[in-house]
């Protein structure tokens, strides 16, 4: 029997309580008829504000499927979505998502990629204002040289940081990431990871995440959901009690590498398969 989980926010237990709920999914399901594909079935999930989640699960599973449901890319086929009180029924503002590939314009230079959510929504003048913003954010980034440059003058790793930048421009509430950083090598991986730990944490973001990588869901949780292979449900919520800020040091402690083996036990055991 599927439970209803509650991601619990980057503070404390006592804070969990007190944390309002923000993303309720309520027996969402999603059937794709015409190529007899059954992705979800009776997902039942409730994020709390500044919660941090992620989600593991094999391939084909279901995984981003359900985070374009969350973002309202896709409606469900059955079940409801609701954030911050209002159902979910297209994109939003207070919405930050970001794919596995950076989908820059290549006609816009780098910062002119970055503020470009604010001038859809806000116009051309206040683009040009979010200029100081977006600059501070491609320093976080390492980007700082590229500013003026265009996409076809950056790698795959800095054309994805450079998306990462962008989504965080407009400062939305929730992120919605899908493997956002598996294009990057694993030192610039283990820094954005720890900067994407410390901007949610100053912003008080609520996060969900999806990621192969069972270390970097652990560093970055506070909840790690288990999904099944298709159709997907969760069949196991991980809470990693960890202190924060997490630091790359706690991936050599046993309270680490116990979450680690806990969550690849379910691999071994076939569950992902």
């Amino acid at each position: 029997m599927e439970r209803r989980v509650n991601a619990v926010p980057h503070e404390t237990e006592s804070a969990a309580q007190d944390a309002r709920p923000i993303y309720v999914l309520t027996d969402v399901s999603k059937v794709f008829p015409k190529r007899n594909v059954h992705a979800l079935d009776h997902i039942n999930l409730t994020l709390r504000e500044g919660s941090f989640s992620s989600v593991i699960g094999a391939s084909g599973c279901g995984k981003s499927t359900l985070l374009k449901i969350m973002a309202g890319l896709q409606p469900p086929s059955e079940g409801s979505v609701m954030l911050d009180g209002r159902p979910v029924l297209g994109t939003r503002d207070d919405i930050g998502m970001m794919f596995q590939q950076a989908t820059l314009f290549p006609w816009r230079t780098v910062i002119e990629n970055v503020v470009l959510p604010i001038e859809i929504r806000d116009g051309k003048a206040a683009a040009r204002a979010a200029h100081d913003q977006a600059r501070e954010l491609l320093g976080m980034a390492g980007l700082s040289k590229f500013a003026g440059a265009y996409p076809n003058e950056l790698s795959g790793g800095m054309a994805q940081r450079a998306a990462i930048c962008r989504m965080l421009v407009s400062k939305p509430s929730v992120l919605l990431l899908d493997e956002p950083f598996s294009a990057l090598d694993e030192l610039t991986r283990d820094f954005m990871n720890m900067e994407l730990q410390r901007i949610c944490m100053e912003r008080n973001a609520t996060v969900f995440l999806v990621t192969h990588s069972i270390p970097e869901a652990v560093i970055l949780s506070d909840v790690v959901y288990v999904m099944s292979p298709r159709p997907g449900r969760f069949v196991e919520e991980v809470v990693v009690n960890l202190p924060r800020p997490r630091t790359l040091d706690m991936i050599t402690t046993p309270r680490f590498g116990a979450l680690v083996d806990r969550i690849r036990g379910h691999l071994e055991m076939g569950v992902l398969e």
